[in-house]
């Protein structure tokens, strides 16, 4: 979150974490990516976002959704979920997105504490952390558009947007935190991620978010002041230094 856009990656960083491999230790994965973060990236950037790899994530929209937000905050966002956590937990398919005073909270007060964040490495990730976050007074926000409209979503965007594809005895809908619409009026025009997006569906959407121009129709959207003065800092730092 603290690059200017467009950057593009000529490889894909990858580090190798002291936990081994498997669906079992998402939650042994997840702690040891934050306590990465946080030991070598803490104050390189506002927000840090864990998606799964087969998550499509718009990231303009995420910069716009957190801008009225501080990320001195300790706040998290995410497809919100109801049960097991009192104030609710984030989707870890959908991704989900902590300030960096939720970062600091995370690992100097939860992991240490075994009455506050689980020690074992196995378990339910998102549901841990929900916990783990809930414990330490990082706040699970609402990231729902001013329609009420999610904006991250645990499914590929057909699972959502076509009535009845999802029925009604399905998981999800005693999941979801917030009521849920079917059809045209699920999503909210600044949506933010998806999930299970197979390969050739994260080119399909790259080509259709980013490419697809209707002629005639301008969806030009001034930047806000305050996200065009950040960004120029941003340049001018990575230019400095």
């Amino acid at each position: 979150m603290g690059l200017p856009f467009p950057f593009v990656y000529d490889t894909l960083p990858a580090v190798a974490l002291p936990v081994s491999e498997g669906r079992n230790n998402l939650w042994g994965k997840t702690k040891e990516a934050f306590k990465y973060v946080y030991q070598n990236h803490l104050n390189d950037a506002d927000w840090f976002l864990k998606a799964d790899d087969d998550t499509y994530v718009i990231l303009e929209n995420l910069r716009y959704m957190l801008l009225p937000y501080s990320p001195k905050e300790p706040i998290y966002f995410g497809c919100k979920f109801r049960p097991y956590v009192k104030q609710g937990y984030m989707s870890g398919g959908a991704g989900y997105v902590l300030s960096r005073e939720a970062v600091k909270k995370f690992i100097e007060v939860g992991l240490g504490n075994s009455t506050k964040c689980s020690k074992s490495n196995t378990g339910a990730e998102d549901v841990e952390i929900g916990k783990c976050l809930e414990a330490v007074s990082v706040k699970a926000g609402d990231s729902r558009d001013s329609l009420g409209r999610g904006r991250f979503f645990p499914f590929v965007p057909e699972h959502h947007l076509i009535p009845g594809h999802v029925k009604k005895n399905f998981w999800y809908w005693q999941y979801i935190y917030y009521e849920s619409k079917e059809g045209m009026d699920c999503c909210s025009d600044n949506a933010v991620s998806f999930h299970y997006v197979t390969p050739n569906q994260m080119y399909v959407l790259e080509y259709l978010i980013y490419h697809l121009r209707p002629y005639g129709i301008s969806y030009h959207v001034d930047m806000p002041a305050e996200l065009l003065e950040s960004e120029q800092r941003e340049k001018t730092e990575l230019t400095s230094s």
